[in-house]
């Protein structure tokens, strides 16, 4: 399963299609008791979007056949072991991709030329992925960090190694002459690699950076190296040797610092706009603004989901089972702002008050 939306994926999952391209969505659960449901209700669902190929007239025999291969193929590779909150299965001629979503998705099928791709992205924003880049001097791991884990990433080069003769990281550690192993040149040179291999990741897939280790690895990385001069330091030594959970528990009190310094921004850039009147509130004024592009700075509440309908001029409250209702108005509305150039920022639950789960700063 898919979990890295990159700006190229993104781009690839929005190229028209021949029709159908399928899109099937459906949530899903981490633990029980609530996960126990989710093969049956996925199953269920991938039947009914078989059964929107068969009365599409539109369809060809042979298209249509096509497309369902590729919905069981897609099903096949599905493990709910490992269910995050969501789930988007993408089904055209020839081709088929599964996506675990950290965020809730609403159930539904859409036959389009083109994926529904504004559940994935608003996913991503909300899960406010980075990377943490672990350094030692024989080593340079590269994690994955998400909501509420890192794993390792074994790819685009990672890890690297290097073979240190009589080097012994345990022994410098106790004796205190760490620091000798990055005065070496061949240290030096490994860095620059390391640098260079983190810059290509960068470039492909943007995010926030990490970068854990001893002071002297840190100090070495910041001379010799360009792509990470941006990076947070996390002085740590032993985690490029380390599990994923030493890992998180060393870069999780960082990131909660940060969480919460961003979030007191948020707000105080909102009060700032309700002074200026820049500032909007409620989905049916902030769908508009998305969709003009006047949206400078977007806030959701971390689980704030509304279902609506559209009455043409705007949008009106409705019950999910409603014909025609939109139950990820908030994730389009995310989607359109990040199209416009907003700062879209996901907040706690409650941290907006009065705005009702949405808000945001107006460009004019």
């Amino acid at each position: 399963m898919e979990h890295v939306l990159s700006p190229a994926t993104l781009a690839e999952l929005r190229r028209p299609r021949p029709y159908p391209a399928v899109s099937v969505l459906t949530p899903t659960h981490r633990r029980d008791p609530y996960n126990a449901q989710d093969q049956v209700r996925l199953r269920n669902v991938v039947a009914e979007a078989k059964r929107q190929l068969e009365a599409d007239p539109a369809v060809s025999r042979e298209r249509r056949a096509d497309v369902a291969r590729q919905l069981d193929q897609a099903l096949s590779e599905v493990d709910l072991t490992h269910a995050e909150d969501g789930l988007a299965i993408f089904a055209a001629s020839g081709e088929h991709q599964v996506w675990s979503l950290a965020r809730s998705v609403p159930e539904r099928v859409v036959l389009s030329d083109t994926f529904l791709t504004r559940n994935l992205v608003s996913a991503q924003t909300a899960e406010r992925p980075f990377w943490v880049l672990s350094l030692a001097a024989d080593r340079a791991t590269l994690w994955n960090g998400g909501v509420d884990r890192v794993v390792e990433q074994r790819a685009d080069g990672f890890p690297l190694t290097r073979r240190v003769e009589n080097f012994d990281p345990e022994r410098q550690e106790r004796v205190g002459d760490l620091p000798s192993a990055f005065r070496e040149e061949r240290t030096r040179q490994f860095l620059r690699e390391t640098d260079t291999a983190m810059s290509t990741v960068l470039r492909e897939h943007p995010r926030p950076l990490y970068v854990t280790g001893p002071p002297a690895a840190l100090a070495l990385l910041d001379e010799v190296g360009s792509a990470t001069k941006g990076a947070v330091h996390v002085p740590h030594g032993g985690l490029a040797h380390g599990t994923p959970e030493s890992v998180w528990q060393a870069i999780r009190p960082v990131l909660e610092t940060e969480a919460r310094r961003d979030t007191d921004a948020v707000a105080r850039a909102l009060e700032t706009a309700r002074g200026r009147r820049e500032f909007a509130t409620g989905v049916d004024e902030l769908w508009q603004s998305a969709r003009d592009g006047r949206v400078r700075l977007l806030a959701v509440e971390e689980n704030y989901r509304v279902t609506v309908s559209d009455a043409g001029d705007h949008l009106i409250l409705a019950e999910s089972a409603d014909f025609e209702s939109r139950e990820d108005i908030v994730d389009e509305i995310v989607e359109q702002c990040l199209e416009t150039g907003a700062d879209v920022r996901f907040v706690p639950d409650g941290t907006l008050g009065e705005a009702d789960g949405i808000a945001g700063v107006l460009r004019y």
